[in-house]
């Protein structure tokens, strides 16, 4: 995958935003940013339904569940560029994980990368998110182009004051 593209793409984006932004709403940028991006990995795991044992419905459709996994990569690009850093393409752990596992995996190196914001939890929080895409089906191709897609419809919205 590219991944300097998608740290361009995502800088431009949050350029575009914090440059709208009242000196005030700046403030705690990074924090708000791991909040948003746990909201969104719940989204993700809510349209999965890989947890809801109690349920018989079955997932999303795959083009509804991409969709929040890229809104997903929007807020794992921008915590890392809020803190200098960027992702070179490593080789995926192999794990035997279900959904749920990956999700649970997920959600922990959220919280260690929020509490030490370096390089090495970064890249790890990266690559369980990149897992979890791949155990969801997609394929990089499929990802970039549908965070292609996502980011105009977010410069779009900022466009008309979302």
């Amino acid at each position: 995958m590219d991944y300097e593209y998608l740290f361009r793409k995502q800088q431009e984006l949050d350029s575009y935003i914090e440059e709208n932004l009242e000196s005030a709403n700046r403030k705690d940028l990074f924090r708000k940013k791991i909040l948003a991006l746990q909201v969104e990995i719940g989204e993700l795991a809510n349209e999965t339904r890989c947890f809801k044992f109690w349920s018989r419905k079955g997932p999303s459709e795959q083009a509804v569940i991409l969709e929040e996994y890229v809104d997903g990569l929007h807020f794992i690009l921008s915590v890392g560029l809020d803190k200098g850093l960027t992702y070179a393409s490593a080789p995926l752990p192999n794990q035997e994980w279900d959904q749920t596992d990956a999700f649970l995996e997920l959600y922990r190196t959220i919280h260690v990368f929020y509490a030490v914001p370096d390089q090495e939890n970064y890249n790890t929080l990266f690559r369980s998110f990149l897992l979890l895409g791949q155990l969801l089906g997609f394929d990089e191709q499929a990802i970039l182009k549908a965070y292609q897609q996502k980011n105009e419809v977010n410069h779009t919205r900022q466009d008309e004051g979302y």
